[in-house]
């Protein structure tokens, strides 16, 4: 039986529970054949003491955004994944509304993988730019 895209997200949304990204409130809102999109609400909860959103709130966007991407087209009966780093570059101030992080591959090796992570805004504003690298390691038996 093939999962339904509504049933790949719903799936990947409860994993989710009791970690980082259920208190940012990040969801897995869409994705195809080589992309991943999650979306965070901009809160005063993500915000930067002076009133606009904290960058590092934006980088576990990414990350969860990427990293979820390297497990959906990783067999993880065979491997398990792990970030090994992620930069952040910040080009606009959001104060509220949601930001969307899209995730594309760049490089999807057996064992490293590049991500390209695109993070905007609801107006579809550039927000910021992101690379992850993830590695992708046997599990053992």
């Amino acid at each position: 039986m093939q999962l339904s895209k509504e049933m790949i997200l719903a799936k990947a949304n409860e994993v989710s529970k009791n970690t980082l990204l259920e208190t940012l409130e990040i969801e897995m809102v869409d994705y195809g054949e080589d992309f991943l999109v999650a979306r965070m609400p901009v809160t005063p909860k993500v915000h930067q003491p002076d009133g606009v959103l904290h960058g590092g709130a934006t980088a576990a966007l990414a990350e969860s955004v990427g990293s979820f991407a390297s497990h959906m087209f990783t067999d993880l009966e065979k491997y398990f994944v792990r970030g090994t780093e992620i930069t952040a570059n910040h080009l606009k101030s959001v104060k509220e509304g949601y930001i969307y992080a899209k995730a594309t591959f760049l490089h999807k090796g057996r064992t490293t993988q590049l991500l390209d992570i695109r993070v905007t805004d609801d107006n579809d504003n550039l927000i910021s730019v992101c690379r992850l690298s993830t590695i992708s390691l046997p599990n053992k038996a």
